[in-house]
């Protein structure tokens, strides 16, 4: 057959010279579609604006969460207020000596206080004591009258001793604190003040009696009035221990 564009004589589907198909034998060759450029620029648009989307919704929040600041709070909910530490001084202790002391009034003075501090003395039988541990008169003496003691308290302390561990009448209190050198009003400002019950105290007595030796009842109540109890303590201290 002979091609109908270059007249190309052939067998076969399509003419070996030019390519064009034979008559009725071949599909005509499919027609390009035209390529527009816009196509690719709305599609660009879309990716970017579907994948902005997506970067917002999947990726976490980078921002740190600020945590609340706790407060110390007191029992009634109020915050406390953080109290400010202050360095206080510590305070020098007190001058116990004079520079102008000599050493044995120095040592005189700490072996008064030592005393004081154990048991109740008087301003003279603190002076005893000093010169019983060897320190002259003049020196006991200076210490006892600057060791800074409260006689009336001393006396009342050395009364509350004896009470501890013995039983007194009111009189029999004083004339015992007078003993020990108070003077009578020291004496009695202890008596008065130490709190005793002398009807318990001629109980006490009685007792102590009893444990001791046999009395008669009028006996043990003429040894209570002799140890400065009254009759009426005296009979309740009797009566009280069977009597």
């Amino acid at each position: 057959m002979k091609c109908i564009k270059c007249g190309q004589d052939y067998q076969g589907n399509f003419c070996p010279n030019c390519g064009t198909p034979a008559p009725g034998n071949a599909e005509a060759p499919k027609k390009k579609k035209k390529f527009h450029w816009w196509y690719v620029l709305i599609a660009l648009v879309l990716i970017g604006a579907i994948g902005s989307l997506s970067s917002n919704d999947d990726t976490p929040a980078q921002e740190t969460e600020q945590q609340p600041t706790q407060e110390n709070t007191q029992p009634d909910g109020t915050a406390a207020q953080t109290e400010e530490v202050k360095t206080e001084e510590p305070e020098e202790p007190e001058e116990t000596t004079d520079p102008g002391w000599s050493t044995e009034q120095k040592n005189a003075m700490a072996t008064a206080k030592s005393y004081l501090a154990f048991t109740g003395f008087s301003h003279d039988g603190l002076i005893d004591q000093l010169e019983y541990e060897g320190y002259p008169t003049d020196v006991a003496t200076w210490a006892a009258d600057n060791c800074g003691a409260d006689w009336n308290e001393e006396a009342l302390e050395s009364a509350l001793s004896y009470l501890d561990f013995s039983s007194f009448s009111y009189t029999g209190l004083i004339g015992q604190l007078e003993y020990e050198k108070f003077t009578t009003e020291q004496a009695t400002y202890a008596v008065d003040n130490c709190g005793a019950d002398w009807n318990a105290q001629a109980v006490e007595c009685a007792k102590s009696y009893l444990d001791f030796s046999s009395f008669s009842r009028q006996g043990l109540i003429d040894q209570l009035e002799y140890e400065g109890f009254t009759h009426e303590q005296a009979v309740y201290g009797a009566e009280q221990n069977g009597y």
